[in-house]
């Protein structure tokens, strides 16, 4: 065949996924037009744009729940984000959709997040005055910051993904749900669901906030008692829930769930929010994070000239600089750096966190 004719078949066997699904030929393409590959489908080439991004390669020191923790089980922002593609990967293929413009999306909806979890994102939208959502800055980081401020220029299509990946508040499935224009962006928002309820379970047990019998029987009379069971029973769903999304049924397809899963999805996420993300020893942790990331703004605010020019635009002003800056910090990064700005002060990991791992 010719390597040269590698792109083209796969587009063509495209063409027998869903009606719904974007397939890769009919993009609404790239902000800058580039010429083709010529093995890669444009959904491949920014899949791999992103796992090849120094951005990507950071969310291995990035907090998910626990700050720095010391076990070696504990999930980070890359470990979720990989959870994330593979859930969003298996829905995707279930429902015959276009898998690699799911993944890719997956891949690259946390781009953007702060160290120390959304603690540093409320810090920066609160310190900012253009505020921050972390959704809106993942989308910054693949358009503008990556490459030395030239972006990774990808599809439409991912970047509409990456920015309307984020539930913003809202109960799941909530009135904001469908506002994603493809179906694969629906797919990575659930999924990013589906994933944090899941592992942050894990995450609370393995640091002794709660045992596995502590989750309401309401609960996992419906999802299950294992994190694979919960799982299974949430995907399955949303397949079964999405069916129409195919082209088999009638109607604008939406990715959703049934009530009775919605509703045992919902509780569980309650239930984290009660008893982990607000329990007193996380709080204790967050708020001591937070104060990291004030004082890295005020003080970079004041000596914007020991900004490192490679994580930020020079001719941007100097809170949006600040902002790109702290954004793109791991967990490790941001507390050496304030150990060198206040060396008297208490910052390290270990001394942060209330809890012993």
């Amino acid at each position: 065949m010719g390597h040269h004719r590698v792109r083209q078949c796969i587009e063509e066997r495209e063409e027998g996924l869903s009606p719904y699904a974007v397939k890769s030929r009919f993009s609404r393409g790239r902000r800058v037009p580039e010429s083709c590959s010529v093995v890669r489908t444009s959904f491949q080439r920014d899949r791999d744009r992103i796992v090849h991004s120094k951005a990507f390669r950071r969310l291995k020191h990035k907090t998910q729940v626990f700050i720095a923790p010391q076990g070696d089980h504990y999930v980070t922002r890359l470990t979720h984000t990989l959870e994330v593609s593979q859930i969003a990967r298996t829905i995707s293929r279930a429902l015959n959709l276009n898998e690699d413009l799911t993944e890719a999306a997956a891949l690259g909806h946390d781009l953007g997040h702060t160290p120390f979890g959304h603690m540093g994102e409320a810090v920066l939208n609160e310190m900012y005055p253009g505020g921050f959502r972390h959704n809106e800055q993942s989308l910054r980081v693949v358009d503008l910051l990556e490459n030395g401020g030239r972006g990774l220029n990808l599809s439409y299509e991912v970047r509409e993904g990456i920015l309307k990946h984020s539930k913003t508040g809202v109960d799941i499935l909530g009135d904001d749900w469908a506002a994603v224009d493809t179906l694969e962006g629906q797919v990575v928002k659930i999924a990013d669901i589906v994933a944090y309820i899941n592992h942050d379970v894990d995450d609370a047990i393995r640091a002794g906030f709660i045992t596995g019998e502590d989750l309401p029987f309401s609960i996992t009379r419906v999802l299950g008692q294992t994190r694979s069971e919960r799982i299974n029973t949430l995907v399955c769903d949303i397949i079964d829930s999405s069916w129409s999304a195919t082209g088999d049924g009638k109607g604008d397809p939406v990715i959703g769930m049934s009530s009775a899963v919605k509703d045992a999805a919902e509780a569980l996420r309650v239930f984290l929010f009660e008893r982990v993300y607000r329990a007193a020893p996380v709080m204790r942790e967050s708020t001591r994070a937070g104060d990291v990331v004030r004082i890295l703004y005020r003080y970079f605010v004041e000596h914007p000239d020991l900004l490192r020019s490679e994580y930020v635009l020079q001719d941007d002003p100097v809170e949006r600089r600040v902002v790109d800056y702290i954004a793109g910090m791991t967990d490790q990064y941001a507390l050496r750096l304030i150990q060198r700005i206040h060396p008297s002060e208490c910052w390290s990991a270990s001394q942060m966190q209330d809890l012993r791992f």
